[in-house]
């Protein structure tokens, strides 16, 4: 039908010259079966469209804008990015003086961006949006009804095959052209007649927004809701509320009210306005449906300055040379503290296709208390590289110097980049090395006291010394092992020494075989670092040790059978050794001397027990002074 109707308005329009009469009377013919309307575009069934969908028929009058609304849905099952709706540009109809004058007319004035697509964003399936066209109605159309032509895409150009159909009613209007138009159903202005809020970092902001209803029509369940948004650079406010809806139960014709806001300024934001983005819901009447409208409201912040850098090094839209640490070593391999080094980096270019020139390396080491802990020889650390294309490597060799007085610990060694790329100058980047640094470990043994120094096979003497820590790591599991052809193997178990302590050996040594040397037994001290392996250093002591004999002949007196020789060959039988049988020289009996060295013995006894029971309260009294704070 419609084709027909299209196709008989050409036929007219080309018989004019030979007589309009002949065209009125088809046209009247035609409309007698229905099929031309008098005075309005051939209505379609909007049920037949596959997008869009009128809430209700818009209407307008000639010669004043009107809004066309109706709701965008997506019947696919499928999302749909980059939504456009346009109103389709008929050609012929649009100026066409006789469809005017007989009805058949596009009723809007055609002016530039008529025709121009309103993107709607992305619409997911099953998903619908509002959509609002503000059109002008021509003054030379006809009243009554009028379908108008909307084309839909989606992923970029217009499909032909998406033809919708919205029917809209037009009335002829009572004023003159001139006279302003008057506002038509709800229509809300945000900001009306007031100045843009100011809001100055860490200040709180207290505003309120005017609204205004412009309409004919009372705005029923009005709320207002502010769209807020995470990133510092669309939202300017702390969001420390979790509601910013804003609640009214009507807005008459023409009536204002107050939208109030207190807001926080945030920290990370800079100085400039800011659009505030708001969602208006409202119905026209108690039992229609809600209709909703966005709107936009600036407010000013007063914060700190936008770097200048940002607006001529945007990261987000300049591509720059990826620069990385590909590898390191030293020489030597393992480095000792306040020992120099070669230290030998591998920076490589890992960008597939973007190249960096004028690139200057330079260290920053990691900072102890008194200073930095890995220094260079040469005093400077910088060098320069021309140029490095993409995927390949550069060696950065430097002689090293690292700090005596720091801890057993990997340190860290920055080497700061700045190069050029391609689409961007003075990129700036840095990459950091874990060196690890050791100490040697330093450890003094104290005087050694041997307590007798002679000894009895089966006898026991003490021995008592002590062990330093000096160096700056601990030792671990520190042993004494004692070891010698005159005694009886023992160990003695010290434990950990921390930098700086003291452990204290205190051991008893058992005599096994007469001393067949110079009396040397060896002390073999043994610790072990943080990964296990073990170091040992070998002291030596002097400890006799004599044969269990009898104590007369320990003294030299043979003479036991009357006149021996008591003090040996030279004194013959009738010397001073014949005092009879059992006697000794110088007339005392053999018992008086047993007795005797039992005496000496007895006080070796009480003097080495004195000496150990004053060292152990020496050393229980430096313990007790190292536990005081």
């Amino acid at each position: 039908m419609i084709r027909l109707v299209r196709t008989w308005s050409k036929i007219c329009r080309r018989a004019v010259a030979s007589g309009v009469a002949f065209c009125l009377a088809a046209a009247v013919i035609l409309a007698s079966f229905g099929a031309f309307p008098m005075q309005s575009y051939a209505l379609q069934d909007p049920g037949d469209n596959d997008f869009l969908e009128p809430k209700s028929t818009p209407t307008g009058k000639t010669g004043k804008n009107m809004t066309v609304s109706f709701t965008f849905h997506n019947k696919t099952n499928r999302d749909l990015e980059n939504v456009l709706v346009r109103l389709v540009d008929t050609g012929d109809y649009v100026d066409d003086e006789d469809a005017v004058k007989y009805g058949y007319a596009f009723p809007f004035e055609k002016t530039t961006g008529t025709f121009d697509p309103k993107n709607i964003g992305n619409v997911k399936a099953g998903a619908k949006k509002d959509v609002s066209f503000t059109l002008r109605v021509r003054r030379d159309v006809a009243e009554g009804y009028y379908s108008v032509q909307f084309a839909v895409a989606a992923d970029g150009g217009f499909a032909d095959t998406n033809d919708e159909y919205i029917n809209i009613w037009i009335t002829k209007s009572t004023t003159s052209g001139t006279e302003e138009e008057e506002p038509s159903g709800v229509q809300f202005i945000m900001g009306e007649n007031q100045p843009t809020p100011y809001g100055v970092y860490p200040h709180v902001l207290n505003f309120s927004i005017n609204l205004r209803n412009a309409g004919d029509v009372t705005a029923q369940d009005v709320n207002v809701s502010m769209n807020l948004s995470k990133s510092a650079a669309e939202f300017p406010f702390d969001i420390n509320d979790g509601n910013y809806d804003r609640r009214y139960e009507r807005i008459g014709s023409g009536e204002s009210v107050e939208v109030p806001y207190s807001m926080a300024v945030r920290q990370e934001t800079y100085s400039g306005y800011y659009p505030l983005t708001f969602t208006i819901t409202w119905k026209e009447s108690s039992a229609g449906e809600y209709e909703k409208v966005d709107k936009t409201f600036y407010v000013r912040i007063k914060n700190k300055d936008e770097d200048e850098q940002l607006g001529e090094f945007n990261q987000n839209d300049r591509t720059k040379a990826r620069i990385i640490v590909d590898g390191y070593s030293t020489d030597p391999e393992t480095i000792v503290a306040g020992q120099p080094f070669t230290l030998t980096i591998r920076m490589k270019n890992a960008s597939a296709d973007v190249s960096a020139s004028n690139i200057l390396f330079s260290l920053e080491s990691e900072k102890v208390t008194d200073g930095a802990v890995f220094a260079t020889q040469s005093g400077s650390s910088s060098i320069v590289v021309n140029s490095l294309p993409p995927g390949e490597v550069t060696e950065l060799v430097y002689e090293m110097q690292s700090k005596a007085a720091v801890d057993q610990r990997p340190y860290s060694l920055t080497i700061v980049q700045k190069y050029d790329s391609p689409e961007y100058k003075n990129a700036e980047e840095k990459v950091e090395i874990d060196i690890p640094v050791t100490q040697t470990p330093r450890m003094n043994v104290g005087n050694i006291e041997v307590i007798p120094e002679t000894i009895t096979v089966g006898g026991e003497c003490n021995v008592m010394f002590s062990v330093n820590n000096l160096g700056r790591v601990t030792l671990y599991n520190v042993m004494v092992q004692f070891h010698g052809d005159s005694i009886r193997t023992s160990d003695a178990y010290v434990g950990n020494l921390e930098s700086g302590k003291t452990g204290n050996v205190d051991v008893m040594l058992t005599g096994v075989a007469a001393t067949q040397d110079d009396g040397r037994i060896i002390a073999t001290i043994s610790y072990e670092n943080e990964n296990g392996d073990t170091t040992s250093v070998d002291k030596e002591l002097i400890l006799y040790v004599n044969d269990d004999t009898p104590p007369d002949e320990i003294y030299g007196f043979g003479g036991m059978d009357g006149y021996g020789d008591g003090y040996g060959d030279g004194m013959g039988g009738d010397g001073m050794g014949g005092q009879g049988a059992g006697a000794t020289p110088g007339g005392l009996p053999t018992w008086a001397y047993i007795a005797g060295g039992a005496a000496l013995l007895a006080i070796i006894g009480i003097v080495v027990g004195a000496v150990r029971g004053s060292r152990r309260k020496k050393k229980a009294q430096a313990e007790l002074e190292e536990d005081l704070p």
